[in-house]
């Protein structure tokens, strides 16, 4: 992999983060790859990061504010509430759609499975990418289903976990779809109560 040495050494070690990390493991993943692909030496990486549970926290960090960067123009476009509650679906299409990110399915949910007592620092980034979902999908829900609302966030949220592990079984074809499908169908049955 070839480098474009005029991009900073630190953007080059989170993009090299970025691409090896979550889709081939944290814990597989040597420093000596990630300095490899970043063309850096290991004071360099050291000079910015202190260790590389923090490039991976930082790693993490940047894929947070794009995401949540995608997810809130989805939101915007929303026509009403419904589309806005299952904006994350759209906004979950847009991001894997964009190539930016090659992993396998959600860099916070194999982050959480592969280090399950990561150091705090890291612990920190899974929960706010936790709080973010859980938050919205609550905030979003409670015009659709009122008393309910932590009912429907729920079953949201189920949805879109099931969606993103079935990128990693390959099954079905269009998770995203499917997933949509299923946060509409519960949204539907909670306006019904």
């Amino acid at each position: 992999m070839t480098t474009d040495r005029r991009t900073p050494a630190r953007a080059r070690l989170l993009q090299a983060a970025d691409r090896v990390l979550f889709d081939h493991g944290i814990r597989a993943t040597p420093v000596d790859e990630l300095l490899r692909r970043a063309e850096v030496s290991a004071a360099t990486m050291y000079t910015h990061f202190d260790s590389k549970d923090a490039l991976v926290a930082e790693a993490l960090r940047v894929r947070l504010a794009e995401w949540r960067a995608v997810w809130d123009q989805h939101v915007v476009a929303a026509g009403d509430d419904l589309a806005r509650l299952l904006a994350v679906f759209d906004a979950l299409a847009a991001y894997r759609g964009g190539q930016q990110h090659p992993a396998r399915w959600c860099a916070f949910l194999a982050t959480a499975t592969e280090l399950p007592g990561a150091a705090a620092e890291i612990d920190d980034v899974l929960a706010a990418d936790t709080a973010l979902l859980t938050d919205r999908l609550l905030h979003f829900s409670r015009p659709l289903a009122g008393a309910g609302a932590q009912d429907l966030a729920d079953e949201v949220l189920v949805a879109y976990s099931g969606t993103l592990a079935a990128f990693l079984r390959g099954r079905p074809r269009s998770p995203i779809d499917v997933g949509r499908r299923l946060a509409r169908s519960a949204a539907r049955a909670h306006l019904g109560d």
